[in-house]
């Protein structure tokens, strides 16, 4: 079940290897509600993907952006545009290049310049990149129950209801 965030008086880093992923051993006593929360999302997002980014590496010799790459191209089979997948990421225009580059080399994806403006091009998966995130993309979902399935159904969807409101507020947030 979930619990309440208590105050914390967190000691110093540890020496385990997730301790550089824990950015709560930064809190003392005094530290607003709002910071506690933050960090302990931050925590928990950073965990998660640090373990996602071990397993991939080691099952699949993969990392996480370019998994992030082939699942954004799985959800749209037609293909994005660089530009598209760029804006999708949150990443740089060469940064995707770079990823589309290696990929290509590997069969993973498909790169065209578009008929009716060759400085655009399109990527979308081939049928090997296909078969290869599908792998991929079923072992994920393994992975991410195996991290977060021992919750209880009602606190996932409770739990999900409050980051709904955090992610609404956020969003109407207007920082000065």
């Amino acid at each position: 079940m979930l619990t309440e965030i208590k105050p914390l008086i967190m000691a110093k880093q540890s020496a385990s290897p997730s301790a550089a992923f824990d950015h709560e051993t930064r809190l003392v006593e005094q530290d607003h509600h709002s910071i506690k929360l933050w960090l302990r999302l931050l925590t928990c997002s950073s965990m998660i993907e640090n373990k996602l980014r071990t397993a991939l590496r080691n099952e699949f010799d993969t990392t996480l952006p370019r998994f992030d790459f082939l699942a954004q191209l799985q959800r749209v089979p037609e293909g994005l545009t660089m530009g598209e997948l760029s804006k999708r990421l949150m990443v740089s225009g060469g940064n995707v290049s770079g990823l589309a580059t290696q990929l290509v080399k590997e069969g993973l994806v498909d790169r065209r310049a578009l008929p009716d403006d060759r400085r655009t091009y399109m990527v979308k998966l081939t049928q090997k990149g296909e078969r290869q995130f599908a792998l991929m993309a079923a072992r994920h979902e393994e992975w991410v129950i195996e991290l977060l399935g021992s919750l209880e159904l009602d606190d996932v969807e409770r739990l999900s209801d409050l980051l709904a409101q955090v992610k609404a507020t956020v969003a109407g947030a207007e920082l000065k």
